[in-house]
């Protein structure tokens, strides 16, 4: 396996791990509260911030575990790479009409923060799930 994917395995790992445990904290806390009512941005911010935290250093590892193949990167991994991105994208385009339009109907900055945080982590997941297919069963490039 390829430096370059074994960084979309982590990528996707990590923002699914960090969505999962922020659900957790949020839905925890609504128990006692009203949903709208949660105080979401330290949560927010620290899932943020383990996730990139846990990435980094799952990646340091991985290019000292292998450190000839860490960096290196040939015209396939490139491709391959910006296709995910691309892919990957859509969700952020999507989730930004989606806040844009609950700016302008005046909804609670709670659930516009969600729906971006969402956007964010459904981009990485859809962005590596497409690496990984694309490095498992092939890649032709238009």
């Amino acid at each position: 396996m390829s430096f370059e994917e074994k960084s979309a395995w982590i990528m996707g790992a990590a923002a699914i791990a960090s969505y999962g445990v922020y659900l957790a904290v949020i839905l925890g806390i609504a128990g006692t509260t009203a949903i709208a009512e949660v105080p979401y941005v330290a949560p927010l911010l620290w899932t943020i911030g383990g996730s990139i935290a846990a990435s980094i250093a799952v990646h340091a590892v991985i290019g000292i575990s292998s450190p000839r193949d860490a960096g290196r990167k040939d015209q396939r991994d490139r491709e391959i790479y910006r296709f995910g991105e691309h892919i990957g994208q859509s969700f952020l385009v999507i989730g930004g009409v989606a806040a844009l339009l609950m700016a302008m109907a005046e909804w609670e900055h709670f659930w516009i923060a969600n729906v971006i945080y969402l956007a964010f982590v459904l981009s990485a997941i859809l962005g590596s799930v497409a690496k990984i297919v694309a490095y498992r069963r092939g890649f032709q490039p238009w």
